[in-house]
């Protein structure tokens, strides 16, 4: 008789090899088709809301692996959200303003020689909104291809109509309780694009710098001794030099009177002068100066400076016409060190923040020296129109205010030393330029006006943050920021929609006026700020001849900062305010975190979120950025293309994100390596599981004990996943999971349970109980997947449910019975698997040897202090030998043993008897059991199950 038809082999149409980047396009296809999206939100009225309000990304270009990485994270969590029962609506986003999408604009009329300035600024905004609108479309195919679930039909966007109003009405809030004011502050400006940058916007990169030390001759002192001493200053931007006003020093420094008596060749020092410089740092300085001989002739504290006014370097040039005739007083400044530099500070109050601060409070007026585009103000004494900064050929920038502003403090004795240094610098996050400190007038949100800062604060305090420490960084942040810049000059944006005196400057806080203003851009859009006449907004009461438009537009990161007003309070989706959870990338605490923070504490008095969560960056594999010019940039849509989404899935939630996250094409191979275990598993459940029916199903209380331990493993596991979803800590859980799946079930309860399944009796107690957790395996494994691999888990899914019209995706993780937790069954259990292991590694020995060749042809004897452990189970079963003989007491010397595992020891024996030709055990009993059938062949348990099988009609 041919007894491999009495054998009950896996079946399943569940392939070993996934093809996800053909399968995944078919699933969306069907998602689309049966509106799964919209079925989630039908089945989700009145449970609870799960608002996870999405950070805007900027609707330019192609994503990179950074969005996937954010993206596929924010997916994971509204998934595992949704099936534990709440209503997780997730409403994709874009910020749509700014300068990058206008960067883009400029360049195609800078390529086609035209004057960004002569166009229309209306029509130019509009190219600017066609050009989001390509993007977020590409964008949204994008992400919808990584599987990410959302309200993709109607996302919200920063340049709808209704978002622009719901901005201007923000804004609004801050001009009615008097936060919004125009000022005169240093920001960082960029002369390349023209405008002031947020700090969001920054981002910085080593830059090579001259330095100079020069010279202030003293003009009045406050003691005999200082009479024809130089103070000297030393800087890293000597274009600043026009704009000195004061020069700083610390009151609480020491410093020295030197007399240079001799100096190296080369030298600018003069045999015979006099410096003053800090005590600690005048080795350096004189070494710098190529001094060789010097004198200490006096030395004094930074309080004896008090008094004591210096003349401009450049006061005495030929060229300068008396522009730097002013006089230059010493002031003290807290923020001098002796660090660095001289002990001295030049204060250029129109180029610095602590210079502006410092002039500010000794009532010094602020110049204007530098313009918009980088050059000198005509007023400017020898160096009207030439630029502080412009790009060399080699693509590096540079300072062409550097040289000559040397040569004319050479040409009157002012300049000491000069030199370079590399250091980190600010640059504009678009156009990789240098940026400057600038004084200009801008409109600023208060920091103390309505405390916002304190409330600020005590939101930070009373707000989750995972990982812990993001809250002490943002709370640093806050603690130390300066009032709010929110104004930009460019094009693109909603407009600061404000009215100005005339004659006073006084800003326009009218509500009325506010809610004239809102109700036309949300009909129209932002543009009918700039097309309409004041008359329309001003109403009656107001005379249009009195009042000036501000044509400023606003800082894109109050744009984003407004979201959850016009997506989580008002808008169409019927979410909640505040949101359960922000999530982005850690620069995200000065950027969209902060921004929303002061924007809702300034308006509302709190936080727009309940709990923030931070994310690091992607590197490649070695650690680096990833750049195009290393050749290691990762692009999503090439894993997705050759492996599929589910791997790039998979390597989200595989990762510890709370630090920077690496990747390449070797992490990706582990990644394959570790969905393929996944996918075997469930293609091994789903094929052991062909046939199952409910009249096979038993109670745990009618199962072995094996069977009870694997509902206990469970039941942890489940216990574990409900821990993740409330800590987003997904990678532990990942790892639990893979462990669970390889280790646990694959390597021993799959491999215990093959006999059983294979061969037992279709109605035998053993085999129904395997069949019975089987079926509880997978349908907890697909669910816990499903949030991970959402392609695979619908796939093995409807496997099992071929004919289905439903998802996996709409159902809840299973709610397993407290019952099935068994502490002591598991401490057991964790003695019973050690004993295996040692009984396997001696079964190792004898294959290498070539003295057996599958585990069924030993009957090794165990030796073991305490066989108690053992009570009512089946070693021989557990270990898949044929047989086991158990000795209680010490194994001999020649067992084989395991140090972990103290007391086992195992002695090999061969199996006695013959090889049963269903089972392979080989057992004494094979061919001597009587049956209805000549089953000489087979051992008792195939031939019984043989024959009640043929009497099966």
């Amino acid at each position: 008789m041919d007894y491999k038809t009495t054998v009950f082999l896996p079946k399943t149409d569940f392939p070993m090899k996934g093809g996800l980047p053909d399968l995944e396009p078919r699933l969306l296809e069907r998602w689309a088709a049966m509106d799964l999206f919209g079925t989630l939100r039908g089945r989700s009225k009145g449970r609870p809301k799960f608002v996870l309000h999405d950070g805007p990304p900027y609707a330019n270009g192609h994503l990179h692996i950074g969005h996937a990485l954010n993206k596929i994270l924010k997916d994971v969590i509204n998934r595992c959200q949704q099936m534990r029962g709440f209503d997780a609506n997730y409403v994709p986003g874009w910020d749509c303003h700014g300068l990058p999408i206008e960067w883009k604009i400029e360049e195609k009329y800078r390529e086609a020689g035209l004057d960004k300035d002569a166009v229309d600024p209306i029509a130019f905004r509009q190219e600017c909104r066609q050009f989001a609108q390509h993007w977020i479309d590409v964008q949204r195919d994008e992400f919808k291809r990584l599987g990410v679930e959302g309200d993709w039909q109607t996302p919200y966007t920063t340049m709808a109509f209704r978002a622009e109003a719901a901005i201007s009405r923000e804004l609004g809030k801050f001009v009615v309780n008097g936060s919004l004011y125009k000022g005169a502050k240093p920001v960082l400006w960029s002369v390349v694009e023209k405008t002031a940058l947020a700090e969001a916007e920054v981002e910085y990169h080593d830059l090579s710098s001259v330095t100079i030390w020069t010279r202030f001759p003293l003009a009045k002192v406050s003691r005999p001794d200082l009479e024809g001493a130089r103070v000297v200053i030393w800087t890293t931007t000597p274009w600043t030099i026009p704009g000195n006003r004061a020069v700083a020093y610390g009151p609480d420094l020491d410093y020295q009177l030197i007399a240079v008596d001799a100096v190296a060749e080369g030298s600018l020092a003069v045999p015979g002068e006099r410096l003053l410089l800090n005590a600690q740092l005048a080795p350096q300085v004189l070494a710098e100066a190529k001094v060789t001989a010097h004198r200490v002739l006096a030395a004094m504290s930074g309080r004896d400076l008090a008094g004591c006014v210096a003349r401009h370097p450049l006061a005495d040039h030929p060229e300068a016409g008396g522009g730097y005739s002013f006089p230059v007083p010493l002031l003290p400044g807290g923020f001098v060190t002796g660090d660095v530099g001289t002990g001295f500070v030049h204060i250029a109050p129109g180029h610095g923040d602590d210079d502006w601060h410092l002039g500010m409070a000794h009532g010094i007026a602020v110049p204007e020296t530098v313009l918009p585009d980088g050059s000198y103000h005509p007023a400017v004494p020898i160096f009207a129109g030439r630029s502080v900064l412009a790009q060399g050929k080699d693509g590096k920038y540079y300072s062409p205010a550097a040289k000559p502003m040397l040569e004319a403090m050479k040409a009157v004795g002012a300049l000491l030393a000069s030199g370079k240094l590399l250091h980190s610098y600010p640059h504009s996050w678009r156009s990789k330029a240098p940026l400057i400190f600038r004084t200009t007038p801008q409109w600023f949100i208060s920091m103390e006006t309505n405390d916002l800062r304190a409330k600020a604060l005590a939101a930070i305090d009373a707000c989750r943050w995972v990982p812990a420490q993001g809250r002490n960084r943002i709370r640093s942040m806050v603690e130390s920021r300066p009032d709010w810049c929110v104004s930009r000059q460019r094009a693109w944006g909603v407009p600061i929609t404000v009215f100005v005196r005339r004659d006073s400057g006084e800003v326009l806080r009218d509500q009325a006026v506010i809610d004239r203003i809102a109700a036309a851009i949300e009909a129209e859009g932002a543009d009918a700020w700039f097309a309409s006449p004041a008359e329309r907004f001003l109403g009656p009461t107001y005379r249009a001849e009195d009042w000036e438009k501000v044509t400023d537009i606003l800082d894109v990161w109050f744009d984003s900062g407004c979201t959850h007003s016009f997506v989580l309070e008002n808008g169409p989706w019927d979410l909640a305010w505040p949101a359960s959870l922000y999530l982005e990338g850690s620069d995200q605490h000065r950027g969209w975190f902060h921004s929303s923070l002061l924007e809702s504490c300034g308006s509302r008095g709190r936080a727009p979120y309940d709990a923030v969560l931070t994310h690091g960056f992607v590197l490649d594999e070695e650690g680096r950025k990833m750049s195009k010019s290393l050749g290691n940039v990762v692009a999503p849509q090439e894993v997705v293309a050759s492996y599929g989404a589910d791997i790039l899935r998979l390597w989200v939630v595989a990762s510890d994100y709370s630090e920077d996250l690496r990747i390449g094409p070797e992490i990706i191979k582990t990644q394959v390596d570790a969905y393929r275990r996944l996918r075997n598993t469930l293609r091994y459940l789903l094929g052991a599981l062909n046939g199952f029916s409910e009249t096979e199903r038993l109670d745990r209380a009618e199962m072995p004990q094996l069977e009870q331990w694997i509902l206990h493993r469970l039941a942890e596991l489940d216990g574990q996943l409900r821990r993740t979803c409330d800590d987003y800590q997904f990678h532990s859980l990942f790892a639990e999971l893979l462990s669970f799946c390889t280790v646990d079930l694959s390597a021993f309860y799959f491999d215990i349970r093959k006999d059983a399944l294979y061969c037992d009796h279709p109605d035998d107690t053993r085999r129904r109980a395997a069949r019975t957790v089987m079926d509880q395996l997978f349908n907890c494994l697909v669910c816990w997947l499903a949030p991970f691999l959402c392609f695979t888990a619908e796939e093995a899914w409807l496997c099992r449910h071929q004919d289905s019209a439903e998802s996996i995706h709409l159902q809840l993780f299973p709610e397993l019975p407290a019952g099935w937790l068994d502490d002591a069954l598991a401490a057991r259990w964790e003695k019973i698997r050690d004993l295996r292991r040692v009984i396997t590694g001696a079964l190792e020995v004898e294959r290498a040897a070539k003295r057996i060749g599958s585990s069924l042809q030993a009957a090794p004897r165990v030796y073991l202090a305490d066989a108690a452990v053992l009570d009512g189970l089946d070693l021989a079963e557990i270990a898949i030998t044929s047989a086991v003989e158990i000795v209680t007491g010490a194994p001999p010397a020649e067992a084989f043993a395991l140090a972990d595992v103290p007391g086992v020891g195992v002695v090999f024996a061969p199996a006695a008897g013959n090889r049963c030709e269903r089972c392979w055990k080989v057992l004494p009993e094979v061919g001597s059991h009587s049956s209805g059938h000549s089953h000489d062949g087979l051992c008792g348990r195939c031939a019984d199950a043989v024959d009640r099988m043929a009497a099966t009609p």
